[in-house]
Protein backbone atom coordinates (compact mmCIF):
# COMPACT_ATOMS: atom_id res chain seq x y z
CA UNK A 1 0.00 0.00 0.00
CA UNK A 2 1.09 3.64 -1.00
CA UNK A 3 2.19 6.22 2.01
CA UNK A 4 0.83 9.30 1.36
CA UNK A 5 2.89 12.21 2.64
CA UNK A 6 1.62 14.94 4.59
CA UNK A 7 2.98 18.37 5.25
CA UNK A 8 4.71 19.02 8.67
CA UNK A 9 2.93 21.44 10.52
CA UNK A 10 1.55 22.53 13.74
CA UNK A 11 -0.77 20.89 15.71
CA UNK A 12 -3.84 22.72 16.77
CA UNK A 13 -6.28 21.66 19.12
CA UNK A 14 -9.79 22.57 18.62
CA UNK A 15 -11.81 20.91 21.70
CA UNK A 16 -11.18 17.27 21.23
CA UNK A 17 -9.93 17.11 17.86
CA UNK A 18 -6.17 17.50 16.40
CA UNK A 19 -6.15 19.34 13.11
CA UNK A 20 -2.42 19.38 11.39
CA UNK A 21 0.60 17.12 10.33
CA UNK A 22 -0.39 13.03 10.96
CA UNK A 23 -4.04 14.25 12.28
CA UNK A 24 -6.96 12.71 9.96
CA UNK A 25 -8.66 15.60 7.27
CA UNK A 26 -10.99 16.96 9.13
CA UNK A 27 -14.55 17.64 7.29
CA UNK A 28 -16.03 21.22 8.15
CA UNK A 29 -19.42 22.58 7.27
CA UNK A 30 -21.40 25.64 7.51
CA UNK A 31 -25.28 26.57 8.85
CA UNK A 32 -27.67 28.82 6.40
CA UNK A 33 -29.54 29.59 9.57
CA UNK A 34 -30.14 32.96 10.77
CA UNK A 35 -28.06 32.29 14.34
CA UNK A 36 -30.22 34.27 15.99
CA UNK A 37 -32.81 31.81 15.88
CA UNK A 38 -30.76 29.81 18.61
CA UNK A 39 -33.20 26.42 18.22
CA UNK A 40 -32.63 26.37 14.17
CA UNK A 41 -29.41 26.75 14.19
CA UNK A 42 -28.53 24.11 16.97
CA UNK A 43 -30.99 21.63 14.70
CA UNK A 44 -28.90 22.41 11.74
CA UNK A 45 -25.69 21.79 13.58
CA UNK A 46 -26.95 18.38 14.90
CA UNK A 47 -28.09 17.67 10.83
CA UNK A 48 -24.35 18.33 9.78
CA UNK A 49 -22.96 16.59 12.71
CA UNK A 50 -25.74 13.21 12.55
CA UNK A 51 -24.36 13.38 7.96
CA UNK A 52 -20.46 13.64 9.89
CA UNK A 53 -19.35 16.60 9.68
CA UNK A 54 -16.72 17.46 12.72
CA UNK A 55 -16.52 21.28 13.16
CA UNK A 56 -19.85 23.65 12.44
CA UNK A 57 -18.83 27.22 11.53
CA UNK A 58 -21.84 29.90 12.39
CA UNK A 59 -21.96 33.33 10.80
CA UNK A 60 -21.87 35.93 13.93
CA UNK A 61 -22.37 39.00 11.99
CA UNK A 62 -25.03 41.09 14.78
CA UNK A 63 -25.93 41.75 18.08
CA UNK A 64 -28.51 39.26 17.96
CA UNK A 65 -26.25 36.70 16.16
CA UNK A 66 -23.67 37.12 18.58
CA UNK A 67 -26.11 36.80 21.99
CA UNK A 68 -27.44 33.86 21.19
CA UNK A 69 -24.07 31.89 20.53
CA UNK A 70 -23.87 30.55 23.95
CA UNK A 71 -27.41 29.22 24.22
CA UNK A 72 -26.46 27.45 20.50
CA UNK A 73 -23.94 25.77 22.56
CA UNK A 74 -25.52 24.57 25.18
CA UNK A 75 -28.63 23.33 23.55
CA UNK A 76 -26.24 21.11 21.79
CA UNK A 77 -24.44 19.88 24.67
CA UNK A 78 -28.33 19.35 26.34
CA UNK A 79 -28.72 16.86 23.15
CA UNK A 80 -25.75 15.28 24.09
CA UNK A 81 -23.64 17.27 20.46
CA UNK A 82 -20.02 18.13 21.58
CA UNK A 83 -19.48 19.41 17.66
CA UNK A 84 -16.97 22.39 18.04
CA UNK A 85 -18.58 25.83 16.94
CA UNK A 86 -16.54 27.99 14.73
CA UNK A 87 -17.45 32.00 14.97
CA UNK A 88 -17.11 33.71 11.71
CA UNK A 89 -16.77 37.16 12.19
CA UNK A 90 -17.19 39.94 9.69
CA UNK A 91 -16.73 43.68 9.48
CA UNK A 92 -17.65 44.01 13.52
CA UNK A 93 -16.36 41.03 15.23
CA UNK A 94 -14.51 43.14 17.93
CA UNK A 95 -17.47 45.40 18.82
CA UNK A 96 -19.66 41.65 18.81
CA UNK A 97 -16.94 40.05 21.14
CA UNK A 98 -16.59 43.19 23.55
CA UNK A 99 -20.12 43.45 23.88
CA UNK A 100 -21.28 39.31 24.31
CA UNK A 101 -18.12 37.90 26.29
CA UNK A 102 -20.07 34.54 26.33
CA UNK A 103 -20.23 34.17 22.43
CA UNK A 104 -16.18 34.57 22.72
CA UNK A 105 -16.16 31.65 25.39
CA UNK A 106 -18.78 29.37 23.77
CA UNK A 107 -17.15 29.73 20.25
CA UNK A 108 -14.04 26.88 19.94
CA UNK A 109 -12.48 28.83 16.95
CA UNK A 110 -12.87 32.22 15.18
CA UNK A 111 -12.90 32.88 11.67
CA UNK A 112 -11.28 36.49 11.23
CA UNK A 113 -10.80 37.51 7.01
CA UNK A 114 -8.09 40.27 7.35
CA UNK A 115 -9.74 41.93 4.44
CA UNK A 116 -13.25 42.86 6.35
CA UNK A 117 -11.44 43.68 9.40
CA UNK A 118 -10.50 47.88 8.06
CA UNK A 119 -8.46 49.64 6.60
CA UNK A 120 -5.11 51.42 8.58
CA UNK A 121 -4.49 52.14 12.31
CA UNK A 122 -8.29 51.29 12.93
CA UNK A 123 -8.15 47.79 11.56
CA UNK A 124 -5.19 46.65 13.30
CA UNK A 125 -6.42 47.88 16.96
CA UNK A 126 -9.69 45.88 15.49
CA UNK A 127 -7.66 42.95 14.77
CA UNK A 128 -6.07 42.81 17.83
CA UNK A 129 -8.76 43.25 19.92
CA UNK A 130 -10.22 39.90 18.54
CA UNK A 131 -6.56 37.75 18.63
CA UNK A 132 -6.32 38.83 22.27
CA UNK A 133 -10.11 37.49 22.72
CA UNK A 134 -9.22 34.37 21.27
CA UNK A 135 -5.40 34.60 23.29
CA UNK A 136 -7.56 34.95 26.61
CA UNK A 137 -9.89 32.41 25.84
CA UNK A 138 -7.93 30.26 25.13
CA UNK A 139 -9.40 29.54 21.24
CA UNK A 140 -7.91 29.21 18.07
CA UNK A 141 -7.86 31.25 15.37
CA UNK A 142 -8.41 30.88 11.48
CA UNK A 143 -7.36 33.93 9.52
CA UNK A 144 -8.90 33.39 6.45
CA UNK A 145 -7.99 35.56 3.11
CA UNK A 146 -10.89 35.18 0.73
CA UNK A 147 -10.34 36.75 -3.21
CA UNK A 148 -13.22 38.13 -2.96
CA UNK A 149 -12.37 40.19 0.26
CA UNK A 150 -8.76 40.68 -0.38
CA UNK A 151 -7.30 43.57 1.88
CA UNK A 152 -7.35 46.63 -0.81
CA UNK A 153 -4.27 48.29 0.59
CA UNK A 154 -2.22 45.76 0.47
CA UNK A 155 -3.14 44.30 -3.33
CA UNK A 156 -2.86 48.47 -4.29
CA UNK A 157 0.73 48.42 -2.49
CA UNK A 158 1.83 45.01 -4.34
CA UNK A 159 0.28 46.35 -7.69
CA UNK A 160 2.51 49.36 -7.13
CA UNK A 161 5.67 47.82 -6.16
CA UNK A 162 5.26 45.13 -9.52
CA UNK A 163 4.81 48.22 -11.26
CA UNK A 164 8.01 49.86 -10.34
CA UNK A 165 9.73 46.59 -10.82
CA UNK A 166 12.59 46.41 -13.86
CA UNK A 167 10.22 43.29 -15.12
CA UNK A 168 6.88 43.30 -13.82
CA UNK A 169 4.60 39.56 -13.40
CA UNK A 170 1.11 39.76 -14.52
CA UNK A 171 -1.45 41.21 -12.24
CA UNK A 172 -3.11 38.13 -11.47
CA UNK A 173 -0.01 36.67 -10.75
CA UNK A 174 0.80 39.82 -7.94
CA UNK A 175 -3.31 39.27 -6.98
CA UNK A 176 -2.48 35.74 -6.39
CA UNK A 177 0.65 36.75 -4.25
CA UNK A 178 -1.59 39.00 -2.28
CA UNK A 179 -4.02 36.54 -0.64
CA UNK A 180 -0.53 34.59 0.19
CA UNK A 181 1.12 37.77 1.71
CA UNK A 182 -2.04 38.76 3.50
CA UNK A 183 -2.22 35.20 5.25
CA UNK A 184 1.20 35.68 6.44
CA UNK A 185 1.61 38.90 7.96
CA UNK A 186 -1.46 38.19 9.81
CA UNK A 187 -0.67 35.32 11.03
CA UNK A 188 2.68 36.91 11.75
CA UNK A 189 1.10 39.82 13.52
CA UNK A 190 -1.49 37.46 15.43
CA UNK A 191 1.96 35.48 17.25
CA UNK A 192 3.07 39.11 18.23
CA UNK A 193 -0.24 39.97 19.61
CA UNK A 194 0.68 36.58 21.76
CA UNK A 195 -1.47 33.66 19.85
CA UNK A 196 0.34 30.63 19.95
CA UNK A 197 1.39 28.73 16.71
CA UNK A 198 -0.22 26.32 17.80
CA UNK A 199 -3.74 28.24 17.57
CA UNK A 200 -3.75 29.60 14.50
CA UNK A 201 -4.73 27.77 10.99
CA UNK A 202 -4.35 29.38 7.47
CA UNK A 203 -7.07 29.76 4.11
CA UNK A 204 -6.65 31.34 1.09
CA UNK A 205 -9.51 30.79 -0.68
CA UNK A 206 -10.48 31.73 -4.58
CA UNK A 207 -13.13 30.25 -6.75
CA UNK A 208 -10.68 28.87 -9.61
CA UNK A 209 -9.76 25.23 -9.68
CA UNK A 210 -6.20 25.92 -11.29
CA UNK A 211 -5.71 29.41 -9.31
CA UNK A 212 -6.70 27.34 -5.58
CA UNK A 213 -4.20 24.50 -6.79
CA UNK A 214 -1.07 27.12 -7.68
CA UNK A 215 -1.55 29.20 -4.20
CA UNK A 216 -2.10 26.44 -1.73
CA UNK A 217 1.09 25.02 -2.78
CA UNK A 218 3.18 28.23 -2.73
CA UNK A 219 1.45 28.87 0.65
CA UNK A 220 2.19 25.17 1.99
CA UNK A 221 5.98 25.75 1.11
CA UNK A 222 5.82 28.69 2.64
CA UNK A 223 4.21 28.26 6.64
CA UNK A 224 4.03 25.40 8.84
CA UNK A 225 0.12 26.61 9.93
CA UNK A 226 -2.19 23.73 9.14
CA UNK A 227 -4.27 24.83 5.79
CA UNK A 228 -8.13 25.22 5.67
CA UNK A 229 -8.62 23.58 1.81
CA UNK A 230 -11.93 25.05 -0.37
CA UNK A 231 -13.00 26.94 -3.07
CA UNK A 232 -15.01 29.94 -2.11
CA UNK A 233 -18.15 29.76 -4.28
CA UNK A 234 -17.37 25.94 -5.72
CA UNK A 235 -21.20 26.39 -6.97
CA UNK A 236 -24.26 24.23 -7.12
CA UNK A 237 -25.13 20.70 -7.94
CA UNK A 238 -22.49 18.73 -9.90
CA UNK A 239 -20.53 21.83 -10.80
CA UNK A 240 -19.80 22.36 -7.70
CA UNK A 241 -19.14 18.88 -6.55
CA UNK A 242 -16.75 18.38 -9.51
CA UNK A 243 -14.79 21.54 -9.33
CA UNK A 244 -13.98 21.10 -5.54
CA UNK A 245 -13.11 17.73 -5.80
CA UNK A 246 -11.13 18.07 -8.93
CA UNK A 247 -9.03 21.23 -6.92
CA UNK A 248 -8.98 19.58 -3.61
CA UNK A 249 -8.11 15.78 -4.93
CA UNK A 250 -4.68 17.26 -6.03
CA UNK A 251 -3.85 19.09 -3.41
CA UNK A 252 -4.31 16.37 -1.12
CA UNK A 253 -2.78 13.74 -3.18
CA UNK A 254 0.26 16.15 -2.17
CA UNK A 255 -0.12 16.27 1.15
CA UNK A 256 -1.57 19.75 1.50
CA UNK A 257 -4.64 20.26 3.61
CA UNK A 258 -5.91 19.92 7.18
CA UNK A 259 -9.35 20.52 7.10
CA UNK A 260 -11.54 20.51 4.22
CA UNK A 261 -15.13 22.14 3.12
CA UNK A 262 -17.39 21.93 0.17
CA UNK A 263 -19.25 24.99 -0.49
CA UNK A 264 -21.92 24.05 -2.22
CA UNK A 265 -24.90 26.05 -3.39
CA UNK A 266 -27.96 23.82 -2.14
CA UNK A 267 -30.46 23.24 -4.47
CA UNK A 268 -34.03 24.39 -3.51
CA UNK A 269 -35.71 22.41 -1.28
CA UNK A 270 -31.64 20.38 -0.47
CA UNK A 271 -30.72 19.13 2.45
CA UNK A 272 -27.61 21.67 3.98
CA UNK A 273 -25.89 17.84 4.97
CA UNK A 274 -25.33 17.11 0.93
CA UNK A 275 -21.95 18.82 1.46
CA UNK A 276 -20.81 16.80 4.02
CA UNK A 277 -21.29 13.89 2.15
CA UNK A 278 -19.31 15.26 -1.00
CA UNK A 279 -16.46 15.60 1.27
CA UNK A 280 -16.35 12.72 3.09
CA UNK A 281 -16.71 10.90 -0.65
CA UNK A 282 -13.85 12.74 -1.38
CA UNK A 283 -11.47 11.74 1.70
CA UNK A 284 -12.58 8.35 1.40
CA UNK A 285 -12.57 7.15 -2.11
CA UNK A 286 -8.77 8.73 -1.82
CA UNK A 287 -8.07 6.01 0.72
CA UNK A 288 -7.51 9.20 3.29
CA UNK A 289 -10.75 8.76 5.88
CA UNK A 290 -12.95 5.91 6.37
CA UNK A 291 -16.64 6.95 7.22
CA UNK A 292 -19.57 4.95 5.80
CA UNK A 293 -19.13 1.81 4.26
CA UNK A 294 -19.05 2.14 0.47
CA UNK A 295 -20.81 0.71 -2.29
CA UNK A 296 -19.84 -0.02 -5.91
CA UNK A 297 -22.20 -0.49 -8.35
CA UNK A 298 -21.82 -0.69 -12.40
CA UNK A 299 -22.90 2.09 -14.45
CA UNK A 300 -25.52 -0.36 -16.32
CA UNK A 301 -25.49 -0.96 -20.29
CA UNK A 302 -27.88 -2.76 -22.71
CA UNK A 303 -27.30 -5.68 -20.61
CA UNK A 304 -28.67 -3.95 -17.51
CA UNK A 305 -32.32 -3.38 -19.16
CA UNK A 306 -34.21 -3.66 -15.78
CA UNK A 307 -33.50 -1.15 -12.87
CA UNK A 308 -33.34 -3.66 -10.32
CA UNK A 309 -29.61 -3.52 -9.88
CA UNK A 310 -30.22 0.45 -9.90
CA UNK A 311 -32.21 0.32 -7.28
CA UNK A 312 -30.78 -2.23 -4.77
CA UNK A 313 -27.29 -0.21 -4.91
CA UNK A 314 -29.31 3.06 -3.58
CA UNK A 315 -31.29 1.27 -1.32
CA UNK A 316 -28.49 -0.50 0.30
CA UNK A 317 -26.10 3.03 -0.26
CA UNK A 318 -29.42 5.06 1.99
CA UNK A 319 -29.37 1.90 4.12
CA UNK A 320 -25.84 1.90 5.36
CA UNK A 321 -25.47 5.13 5.96
CA UNK A 322 -28.56 5.73 7.88
CA UNK A 323 -27.81 2.65 9.56
CA UNK A 324 -24.20 4.31 10.77
CA UNK A 325 -24.96 6.55 13.58
CA UNK A 326 -25.86 3.24 15.50
CA UNK A 327 -23.20 1.27 13.63
CA UNK A 328 -20.47 3.98 14.36
CA UNK A 329 -20.61 2.72 18.06
CA UNK A 330 -21.24 -1.04 18.33
CA UNK A 331 -19.16 -2.13 15.21
CA UNK A 332 -15.80 -0.18 15.09
CA UNK A 333 -14.35 -0.77 11.63
CA UNK A 334 -17.52 -0.97 9.67
CA UNK A 335 -16.95 2.22 7.73
CA UNK A 336 -14.21 -0.15 6.16
CA UNK A 337 -17.04 -2.16 4.91
CA UNK A 338 -16.87 -2.28 0.70
CA UNK A 339 -20.06 -3.98 -0.76
CA UNK A 340 -20.16 -4.40 -4.57
CA UNK A 341 -23.94 -4.34 -6.04
CA UNK A 342 -23.58 -5.47 -9.58
CA UNK A 343 -26.23 -5.64 -12.90
CA UNK A 344 -25.03 -8.65 -14.76
CA UNK A 345 -22.21 -11.37 -15.13
CA UNK A 346 -19.70 -9.86 -17.43
CA UNK A 347 -18.49 -7.80 -14.63
CA UNK A 348 -20.86 -8.71 -11.71
CA UNK A 349 -18.36 -11.73 -10.22
CA UNK A 350 -15.72 -10.90 -10.13
CA UNK A 351 -16.16 -7.16 -8.65
CA UNK A 352 -18.34 -8.80 -5.96
CA UNK A 353 -15.40 -11.30 -4.99
CA UNK A 354 -13.41 -8.50 -4.57
CA UNK A 355 -15.60 -6.67 -2.00
CA UNK A 356 -16.19 -7.71 1.35
CA UNK A 357 -19.87 -8.62 0.03
CA UNK A 358 -21.39 -8.34 -3.23
CA UNK A 359 -24.16 -9.52 -4.96
CA UNK A 360 -24.16 -10.19 -9.03
CA UNK A 361 -28.16 -9.59 -10.09
CA UNK A 362 -28.90 -10.95 -13.21
CA UNK A 363 -29.07 -8.82 -16.07
CA UNK A 364 -31.20 -9.23 -19.26
CA UNK A 365 -31.61 -12.35 -21.15
CA UNK A 366 -29.71 -14.06 -17.81
CA UNK A 367 -30.87 -16.72 -15.61
CA UNK A 368 -32.64 -15.08 -12.96
CA UNK A 369 -30.84 -15.88 -9.86
CA UNK A 370 -28.17 -13.64 -8.43
CA UNK A 371 -24.95 -15.00 -6.30
CA UNK A 372 -23.92 -13.68 -3.60
CA UNK A 373 -20.17 -13.57 -2.26
CA UNK A 374 -18.48 -13.20 1.09
CA UNK A 375 -15.18 -12.23 1.35
CA UNK A 376 -14.24 -13.50 -2.10
CA UNK A 377 -16.24 -16.70 -1.88
CA UNK A 378 -20.09 -17.80 -3.65
CA UNK A 379 -21.69 -18.23 -0.16
CA UNK A 380 -25.45 -18.60 -1.35
CA UNK A 381 -28.08 -17.66 -4.62
CA UNK A 382 -30.95 -15.30 -4.24
CA UNK A 383 -33.80 -15.67 -6.59
CA UNK A 384 -37.53 -14.40 -6.47
CA UNK A 385 -38.97 -10.89 -5.47
CA UNK A 386 -37.41 -10.43 -2.50
CA UNK A 387 -33.75 -10.68 -3.01
CA UNK A 388 -33.50 -6.99 -1.85
CA UNK A 389 -34.55 -7.73 1.59
CA UNK A 390 -32.65 -10.92 1.93
CA UNK A 391 -29.27 -9.22 0.61
CA UNK A 392 -30.18 -6.62 3.11
CA UNK A 393 -30.37 -8.98 5.78
CA UNK A 394 -27.19 -10.99 4.58
CA UNK A 395 -25.22 -7.59 4.94
CA UNK A 396 -27.03 -6.73 8.65
CA UNK A 397 -25.44 -10.05 9.48
CA UNK A 398 -21.94 -9.90 8.22
CA UNK A 399 -21.81 -6.67 9.94
CA UNK A 400 -22.74 -7.88 13.27
CA UNK A 401 -20.57 -11.15 12.30
CA UNK A 402 -17.29 -9.46 11.61
CA UNK A 403 -17.65 -6.29 13.74
CA UNK A 404 -19.11 -6.99 16.81
CA UNK A 405 -17.17 -7.73 20.02
CA UNK A 406 -14.71 -10.67 18.92
CA UNK A 407 -15.20 -10.06 15.05
CA UNK A 408 -12.30 -10.50 12.86
CA UNK A 409 -12.42 -7.01 11.38
CA UNK A 410 -13.67 -5.15 14.21
CA UNK A 411 -11.62 -1.83 14.77
CA UNK A 412 -9.74 -2.37 11.46
CA UNK A 413 -9.78 0.96 9.51
CA UNK A 414 -8.36 0.34 5.81
CA UNK A 415 -6.58 3.69 4.84
CA UNK A 416 -3.24 4.99 3.58
CA UNK A 417 -0.78 5.28 6.22
CA UNK A 418 0.26 8.64 6.48
CA UNK A 419 3.44 10.04 7.26
CA UNK A 420 4.71 13.57 7.58
CA UNK A 421 7.68 15.03 5.25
Amino acid sequence: MNTLKRRKTHQVKIDHIIVGSDAPVVVQSMTNTDTADAAATAQQVKELSDAGSEMVRITVNSPEAASKVAEIRQRLDDMGYHTPLIGDFHFNGERLLAEFPDCGKALSKYRINPGNVGKGAKGDEKFAYMIRTAAENDKAVRIGVNWGSLDQSLAKRMMDANLAATSPRPPEEVMKEALIVSALESSEKAVNLGLPEDKIILSCKVSSVQDLIQVYRDLGGRCKYPLHLGLTEAGMGSKGIVASTAALSVLLQEGIGDTIRISLTPEPGSSRTQEVIVAQEILQTMGLRSFTPMVTACPGCGRTTSTVFQELAQDIQNYLRNKMAVWRNLYPGVESLNVAVMGCVVNGPGESKLADIGISLPGTGETPIAPVYIDGERKVTLKGDNMAAEFLAIVEDYVKTNYGEGGSKRNQNRIIPIRTI
